[in-house]
């Protein structure tokens, strides 16, 4: 069974000058957390990271994450398949491409009884943040662009994650966060740490037990 106040109040590298020391990264720090999981909630943790690889992400990986048992899994990735046909309608329409292109509606091709819910999936269901997200990509600037998408993301992850404390939303939240942390400190390090900085303080806010360096 998984000690979920324990994994939240031991978090790895929350310090907000942290940096990835040779050899480590953000999967070292999953590793981390996994250790104190249970078999079970590793599998959920494994299921979100899967979501991370663009390579999975196909109409049958959505149609399990839409049907996911945890909220939390079905609510992220039917906003990551609304951003995701966002960005690809966007690029359609620069490129003078058909409008539907490479977005992603309707069955897969595995057909299994058991993921046919309904066509709501396909849709990915309301789109609250549309109007964010359409003006994010109007920025004329790339690093621009995916800033405002990774605050329009960073802000949705934190809705979700609205009054979870120490469970396992809370701790798929703070790995889908640091994803987000991860990537900017490769593209844009004082980026990055200003991310990471913001995790901190939210983690601060969550578990006043906290020890951290407020650099």
């Amino acid at each position: 069974m998984s000690n979920f106040e324990y994994i939240i109040s031991s978090l790895p590298f929350l310090t907000a000058d942290y940096k990835y020391a040779e050899g480590e990264g953000f999967l070292a720090v999953v590793g981390q957390i996994r250790e104190d999981l249970s078999g079970k909630d590793g599998e959920v943790l494994d299921f979100l990271l899967t979501g991370f690889d663009a390579d999975q992400l196909n109409p049958d990986f959505y149609a399990r994450a839409l049907a996911h048992p945890l909220k939390f899994l079905r609510e992220y990735f039917r906003f990551d398949l609304n951003i995701r046909n966002a960005k690809v309608r966007f690029l359609n329409r620069v490129l003078g491409r058909p409008d539907l292109q490479d977005v992603i509606t309707g069955k897969g091709q595995e057909d299994d009884e058991n993921l046919d819910i309904d066509l709501y999936r396909f849709r990915g269901g309301e789109f609250e943040e549309e109007e964010p997200v359409a003006s994010a990509l109007a920025q004329d600037s790339l690093l621009g662009r995916e800033k405002a998408l990774d605050d329009v993301i960073w802000e949705k992850i934190s809705s979700l994650e609205t009054f979870h404390y120490f469970d396992l939303t809370a701790v798929l939240a703070y790995v889908a966060k640091l994803h987000i942390v991860d990537r900017w400190l490769a593209l844009d390090e004082q980026k990055g740490r200003e991310l990471f900085r913001q995790l901190v303080q939210e983690v601060r806010g969550t578990f006043q037990g906290v020890q951290y360096t407020d650099k």
